[in-house]
């Protein structure tokens, strides 16, 4: 298709040329013809054809680069985010695989969700990508909470209790400190900020740092929530043992409405055996018991 046609005919009429003309010819020269001025065609449209091979590979080159470049910048931005996020696991290293776990949550939810009439317009695949991206980013504030009350075995006191609470405003300010030293705003720096303030806030308004309530909870943050209290459940930690499945999923249901969102319960609920199939493929090496 990219070699050049030039018709050489004895059929002169002009409905004849249009129709060579339409069909992809670049050049029409009926008989007789002049030797020297069809090798002059010739050579023109030879030239114009070495341009626009010139043109076309260096375009597929540039492609082959922008691609290589950007699967090259998304790696790094994902193995960023999930250095970032170990910072704040190694504080809490029972918490194992609770990023990867929680971050598989919400993507089931959010793609169930893609079902939800009102919800669909939102839940595009590229906000579920940046969701992806961005949840492991929910816990990054724990960095500056004292070992003393992260780790603490028993329930913690009211006052270390509003300190704990502080670990969803850190992570927001560390996030946008991140975004200052860019010079710009990140999609996915974006929704993190969302996440880590706000996925501890409760559909009811009882939650915390804002005291959000239904939608004015961001729909990430809504879906975080979900995902962490439920890994939170069926986890062991220092201070509880690991929940059943169908225990976590009780308290889940009974919160729903209060400390959930209704459509994102609902959602839960419809992929429960995903959910299963997600602790199972990240569980934690001492706690993989529990989600049997």
């Amino acid at each position: 298709r990219d070699i050049p046609v030039i018709f050489l005919t004895a059929c002169a009429d002009a409905d004849a040329e249009r129709a060579g003309l339409e069909a992809g010819a670049v050049d029409y020269v009926t008989k007789p013809f002049n030797p020297p001025v069809l090798l002059a065609r010739v050579k023109t449209h030879l030239a114009l054809k070495a341009q626009a091979d010139f043109l076309r590979d260096k375009s597929a080159f540039l492609e082959a680069e922008v691609d290589k470049r950007t699967r090259e910048i998304r790696a790094i931005q994902d193995v960023t985010i999930h250095t970032l996020a170990s910072l704040a696991e190694t504080r809490d290293s029972e918490t194992g695989n609770h990023i990867r776990r929680t971050q598989f949550y919400v993507k089931a939810l959010a793609r169930r969700l893609c079902e939800n009439p009102g919800l669909a317009a939102i839940l595009t695949p590229r906000y579920i990508e940046m969701l992806f991206k961005s949840a492991p980013l929910h816990d990054i504030g724990k960095v500056g909470i004292p070992d003393s009350i992260l780790l603490k075995p028993g329930r913690l006191s009211p006052e270390e209790f509003e300190i704990m609470k502080t670990h969803t405003t850190l992570g927001r300010h560390a996030i946008e400190h991140a975004e200052q030293l860019l010079g710009m705003q990140v999609d996915f720096l974006s929704m993190s900020k969302d996440i880590a303030q706000s996925h501890q806030e409760k559909w009811d308004g009882s939650g915390y740092p804002r005291q959000l309530a239904g939608e004015a909870i961001p729909l990430s943050a809504r879906l975080m929530a979900l995902a962490d209290v439920y890994d939170a459940l069926i986890s062991r930690r220092i201070y509880k043992p690991a929940m059943s499945h169908a225990q976590a999923a009780e308290i889940i249901v009974a919160g729903r409405g209060q400390h959930f969102d209704p459509d994102v319960v609902d959602a839960f609920l419809a992929i429960q055996d995903e959910f299963q199939a997600i602790a199972r493929r990240f569980s934690d090496a001492e706690a993989g018991a529990a989600h049997e």
